[in-house]
């Protein structure tokens, strides 16, 4: 485990203390007629009895790793009992490590925000249009991974090129937790590959950004009409004769801010307004959610969920079919398989050193 053993039992004693705790308040009179305030408590209460179950299936597979190995070094290798210890032992070890990641993962400090829905934005870097064709193979990657979660995607805004990639997509993603699982996936995503525009079969490197916000709620975020400049204009793109001459398309700016949000995809300005305002406030939440981050761990240098923009996270490299995620050193030779969706050895192995960091911070 990457973390030291002490601190992993010192954060179990305390998930077991803080349990009593909840149970009792669960029970108080004032709290059970306060639906927000069980609901809250019952979260927690599953947290906590999360931590202390799989404290203790890692014991109990500690204990019987412990029970085999002595077996095997007590018992001549000719005997029976020799080669039936030493398959146990084949077969604890892996449960063993499987075990003390469920632990890790537990542990780690709630976010309030990790259970919201997720809003995801896929924009076209440097690379012309290699970049945009880029851009739809990671929206495509992330439609397949909503698909393994049984999320539902449904799409706030598209801007194509000319060549069958987007410039700019804006997506909800629906299924709880999205945005803490996918909130690891904001920074710069870089290609290596041959692009369908090259004719001399040279190797080119584009990049795209990818950005997940915590989709926000009105009670999260608090919009005033003064602090909005709105201005409307003509959509772009296909969309036959009403696109081009309505000018149903929005644009608005937060001028507290200056975050800029448009939307064109509906006919209607109205709808295309309530998408933009949607988006809008998740942006404006998330910023705040990053400055109470920044105040609590200042010195955090590994920016693994946090989702710093402007930073080089992952390269897809398609002569050798390998991904590479930069902030943690992972590769993984199985290039076709991340591209089809099959993330979870990329987020399991972020979210295990977010919870080292933040488990050796001290965060809560």
């Amino acid at each position: 485990m990457g973390l030291n053993r002490e601190l992993i039992e010192r954060q179990v004693l305390l998930a077991k203390e803080r349990l009593t705790d909840v149970e009792r308040e669960m029970s108080d009179a004032s709290v059970v007629t306060d639906p927000r305030a069980m609901s809250k408590l019952g979260r927690e209460h599953r947290r906590l009895k999360d931590v202390i179950d799989a404290s203790a299936e890692l014991n109990k597979i500690e204990q019987d790793l412990e029970g085999a190995r002595q077996l095997v070094s007590g018992t001549p290798e000719e005997d029976e009992m020799h080669s039936l210890a030493a398959a146990e032992v084949a077969e604890l070890e892996p449960q063993f490590e499987a075990a003390e990641t469920k632990l890790q993962l537990a542990l780690i400090p709630p976010d309030e925000s990790d259970e919201k829905t997720a809003i995801l934005e896929v924009r076209a870097g440097t690379g012309g249009e290699e970049a945009g064709l880029f851009a739809g193979d990671l929206l495509r990657m992330y439609q397949r991974f909503c698909e393994r979660m049984g999320w539902k995607m449904e799409s706030i805004s598209v801007s194509g090129s000319d060549m069958g990639g987007f410039k700019e997509v804006v997506v909800s993603i629906k299924g709880e937790g999205s945005y803490g699982l996918l909130k690891f996936e904001s920074g710069v995503h870089r290609v290596q590959r041959v692009p369908a525009t090259e004719s001399q079969g040279r190797i080119h490197t584009s990049a795209a950004s990818v950005a997940v916000l915590p989709e926000a709620e009105e009670v999260d975020v608090e919009i005033n009409d003064g602090d909005l400049r709105i201005d409307t204009f003509r959509a772009s793109g296909a969309g036959g004769q009403h696109v081009n001459k309505t000018e149903s398309a929005i644009r608005i700016t937060h001028l507290p801010t200056n975050v800029v949000v448009s939307c064109q995809d509906e006919k209607s300005q109205h709808k295309n307004k309530a998408k933009a305002m949607h988006v809008l406030r998740s942006r404006l939440y998330e910023k705040a959610l990053e400055e109470e981050r920044s105040k609590r761990s200042e010195s955090r240098k590994l920016l693994v969920g946090s989702g710093d923009r402007s930073a080089k996270i992952r390269t897809y490299n398609f002569p050798q079919g390998r991904v590479t995620d930069h902030r943690i050193n992972l590769t993984l030779y199985r290039l076709n398989e991340v591209l089809d969706g099959d993330l979870t050895d990329l987020i399991d192995a972020l979210r295990l050193r977010d919870s080292e960091d933040r488990l050796r911070e001290g965060v809560s």
